[in-house]
């Protein structure tokens, strides 16, 4: 544990209500990478502040209301993976380029290139994003910043964001494992499972995922499944 003196403020704001605690930077930083790091020993003191600087404790009401739970251990490990805390050059840089793959990766698997239907790979939205001059917030969810990234990369690369409606009809002997690959790859429109047990099922997903996705399926059945696209919706 470190001491209280040589330790950094992490903060994080929800709903207009400050939340600070004190913690070993160095050892904060890994965790906010996702190593397995305990808490324990990344906090100079258990404890949720309003102002760690002066001493000053969020009461238990305000943290059951905000986090759900009193535990100081479940909220300052939330503070860390979500909130801000000062790093070094290099731990920031760091943690903005693990950002910049975790968007790149995102547009990729969600856009494609209008001009021959195939997906962007990471590394080309990475190289747009260079030239583009895209700022990324390296404490900011990846999600959230899609947007402004697209919108940045759009005048130098040709993309857009597209989603297909499949119908698949899967063998009985195949439904278990394919189902799962299924619902974690894309919203279920409509399933209905035929008589002889086989599964049809419609399914909307984003393009760029689509290939990959195809190759799951025909892993799991022997390339025994049928498909077909039912409309393509640019979103």
């Amino acid at each position: 544990m470190i001491s209280v003196n040589k330790a950094v403020v992490a903060r994080l704001k929800v709903k207009g209500m400050n939340f600070e605690i004190l913690v070993d930077p160095k050892k904060a930083f890994e965790l906010k990478k996702g190593a397995n790091v305990s808490i324990q020993e990344i906090l100079a003191y258990p404890a949720i502040y309003k102002d760690a600087r002066k001493g000053e404790a969020v009461r238990n009401e305000d943290l059951q209301k905000t986090f759900g739970t009193t535990d100081v251990y479940k909220i300052a490990e939330e503070i860390v993976k979500k909130g801000e805390f000062s790093l070094t050059t290099e731990q920031k840089r760091e943690l903005i380029e693990e950002k910049k793959n975790q968007i790149a990766t995102l547009i990729s698997k969600r856009a494609i290139n209008p001009q021959t239907n195939t997906p962007h790979p990471p590394q080309r939205i990475l190289n747009a994003m260079e030239k583009a001059g895209v700022n990324v917030d390296p404490f900011l969810d990846a999600e959230v910043q899609v947007e402004k990234v697209l919108k940045a990369i759009k005048p130098i690369l040709p993309i857009k964001f597209e989603k297909v409606l499949l119908q698949l009809k899967i063998p009985a002997q195949y439904v278990g494992k394919s189902y799962s690959i299924i619902t974690k790859t894309g919203e279920v429109k409509d399933e209905e499972y035929l008589s002889d047990g086989s599964l049809q099922v419609q399914i909307e997903i984003f393009s760029g995922v689509q290939d990959e996705f195809f190759r799951k399926l025909a892993d799991i059945t022997k390339g025994n499944y049928e498909s077909k696209i039912l409309k393509k919706v640019e979103v």
